[in-house]
């Protein structure tokens, strides 16, 4: 989990429907995202009930990400059949309908397994992965099952990262775009807390 901070993201190729609605048997992470950043994000199973919400609020936000050069590409344990028959069920009978990126099958289990968030060797925790464009995870975070994500804070994190390598400052607790950074020394750390330290 938190130990693939500072690493290459595992690549993985494994079959996917895409977003124009075909299947491919050969998706490989690298190459989808290669020249941008990704988010990677895993839930447990198709056809359930926390699942749909997120995987809809990350595709409600598609353009924002798009915005900010980043890939997102879902995972679960599911096939690739199962991905496809869920975007064919309408919304309001608890599918999908056209999310505008990958649904990954990770049959064997192994992309989980990588990723650290298979749980009783069954299904996936609820893991979101940010990786730069060199390919490295700068952010993750990891929900229990029952627990939905913020995919608000996603997008937040991906702001964050671009702002730290265009300006080479860090950025504080609750940063959001447009605010200021830090400087990552002692003088910009005093400099930053006299102005903001009650609204922390």
């Amino acid at each position: 989990m938190s130990l693939l901070i500072g690493k290459q993201a595992p690549d993985f190729t494994a079959a996917a429907v895409m977003p124009d609605d075909s299947i491919t048997e050969s998706f490989t992470l690298s190459e989808y995202i290669k020249g941008s950043y990704g988010l990677v994000f895993f839930y447990p199973l198709d056809f359930t009930f926390v699942c749909p919400s997120e995987i809809l609020a990350h595709n409600n936000r598609m353009g924002k990400f798009e915005e900010l050069n980043t890939k997102v590409v879902a995972v679960s344990v599911d096939s690739q059949h199962t991905h496809y028959a869920w975007r064919q069920t309408p919304v309001e009978k608890g599918g999908l309908g056209p999310v505008r990126f990958p649904l990954v099958a990770d049959l064997t289990k192994q992309i989980a397994r990588d990723y650290g968030v298979l749980i009783n060797e069954a299904v996936a925790l609820r893991g979101t992965f940010l990786i730069d464009k060199e390919g490295v995870v700068r952010h993750c975070v990891i929900n229990d099952l029952p627990l939905g994500r913020n995919v608000d804070e996603a997008i937040r994190m991906v702001e964050a990262l671009q702002f730290h390598e265009e300006h080479g400052e860090v950025c504080p607790a609750g940063w959001q775009k447009g605010q200021e950074g830090m400087k990552p020394d002692a003088k910009g750390v005093a400099d930053y807390l006299a102005k903001h330290a009650e609204a922390l």
